[in-house]
């Protein structure tokens, strides 16, 4: 397995959860305390610090302590290599045939206009 291989696989496992979805949304408004992070939820402290190490793991966050408290950071490059892999499946965008059509009909009609007279 190749290290992009393995950072994938973390990141794509780290969002299949729909609870760390969740917390990786709330972390996107501001920094949290690991407690803040919890209080939506009606599982345990300890449930939700394994979420946020699944998190970490796969680089999505990170974590701080300061002082007493332990705050959560949204990892701004963390789900780079999962969109830049993702956009490959995308990379050709779906052929508009109104645009198309018009393309086709302003490139004939500038055609027509550099013809000779005569040929037109």
């Amino acid at each position: 397995m190749t290290p992009q291989t393995a950072t994938l696989d973390a990141i794509f496992s780290a969002l299949a959860d729909p609870t760390r979805r969740a917390i990786l949304a709330m972390l996107l408004e501001d920094d949290m305390a690991v407690t803040d992070v919890a209080a939506p939820f009606a599982v345990s402290l300890a449930a939700i610090s394994k979420h946020l190490a699944v998190l970490a793991a796969a680089g999505l966050i990170r974590q701080e302590r300061r002082g007493r408290i332990i705050w959560c950071k949204l990892e701004p490059d963390g789900l780079r290599n999962a969109s830049v892999w993702m956009q490959g499946f995308g990379q050709f965008d779906p052929v508009d045939l109104d645009d198309f059509e018009r393309f086709l009909a302003d490139e004939l009609a500038a055609s027509a206009a550099d013809l000779p007279e005569d040929q037109a």
